[in-house]
């Protein structure tokens, strides 16, 4: 089991890849392990809307190697993927209404560009980590809480579906090929470097602009609703250990709080920590209401278990955080799409 300490140096020298780099997540892994001593190549293809950001990797960019390309082009994946100890596999789309709009770009990022991936490592590099990004709506409606990794795979939406069948890909490649793949499913994941242009990535990038900005934050319902929330270097952290530790391999896990919050408080504690804003209940637009998934409370019971993994910011302090850095770099994230 590897623990957090010892990652500080088992990363030196380390040749990587981080697809989706330029993202949210992707970007605050790629400074993690650039600080770490590795060898960070990025690939990204900044398909507009997704959250893909030069600025995200402006404190490393000179100590990564960027390589702008779509991870479906079997050519630039290829070459991507050789000589790599560990593939950080983030690339991909995450919009829920997007996905039904556009089902098969969703497809594409989702299904078609996974593939090329793994068939490009079975090719070319079998001996590689790949650690996947999945994510908490490929359960979609929750039956029972907390959610542990046995749950049903529901998907209220084609991005959940998709993303299901991409966690599943990869599965299928470590016992077919013997590929050392993992997933973690992520909670809704907070903090720098979030895509804050639009809404259509999720509810707390919206929520945390709003607030700052002294708007009004629309609750549906009561706002009794339960989500889990955790800040990204938590995430980054659970990266970094699966990336490493061979009890990871084949195993899917939830990572999440395990420490549920209401979305009226969240929105509550938001404009409290901003010191404007403020909060108002609405009845649910008919459009969300096929796609609520129910109150999400993740089972992190398994990954603390096998991987020795467990949050260590509070929400407090994760939106503390987020807001400092946001706030004095409206002018480069409030607009961006690319």
């Amino acid at each position: 089991m590897f623990s957090r300490a010892s990652l500080d140096t088992a990363y030196r020298d380390l040749p990587v890849l981080v697809t989706g780099g330029l993202g949210f997540i992707g970007s605050n892994l790629a400074i993690r392990l650039v600080g770490m001593g590795a060898r960070v190549t990025v690939l990204d293809n900044l398909n507009p809307g997704q959250g893909g950001n030069r600025e995200n990797l402006a404190p490393v960019i000179g100590d990564v190697t960027l390589m702008l390309a779509d991870q479906a082009d079997r050519e630039a994946i290829s070459e991507a993927v050789r000589g790599k100890a560990v593939i950080f596999n983030l690339a991909g789309r995450v919009a829920h209404f997007d996905s039904i709009k556009d089902p098969f770009g969703d497809l594409h990022s989702n299904g078609t560009a996974q593939l090329a991936l793994l068939e490009a490592c079975r090719a070319l590099n079998p001996e590689t980590k790949v650690v996947f990004a999945g994510t908490r709506s490929q359960y979609g409606r929750i039956v029972q809480r907390p959610v542990r990794e046995d749950h049903p795979q529901l998907a209220t939406d084609l991005n959940g579906a998709n993303k299901a069948a991409a966690e599943r890909y990869h599965a299928v490649y470590h016992t077919v090929h013997g590929l050392r793949t993992s997933s973690l499913r992520l909670t809704n994941t907070f903090g720098p470097r979030q895509l804050m242009a639009h809404a259509r990535q999720g509810f707390m990038n919206w929520f945390t602009r709003l607030a700052m900005d002294g708007g009004e934050i629309l609750v549906y319902g009561d706002g009794a609703q339960l989500r889990d929330l955790v800040y990204v270097d938590d995430v980054v952290d659970a990266f970094l250990i699966a990336g490493l530790d061979p009890a990871a391999d084949g195993e899917a896990f939830n990572i999440g709080s395990g420490d549920p919050v209401s979305v009226r408080r969240l929105a509550e504690t938001l404009v409290a920590a901003s010191g404007r804003g403020a909060v108002r209940s609405v009845e649910y637009p008919p459009d969300q209401r096929p796609i609520e998934i129910g109150d999400y409370v993740a089972d992190i019971t398994k990954v603390r278990r096998v991987l020795g993994w467990s949050p260590t910011v509070s929400l407090e302090d994760g939106i503390a955080r987020t807001i400092a850095y946001f706030e004095p770099r409206r002018a480069v994230y409030w607009d961006a799409t690319t």
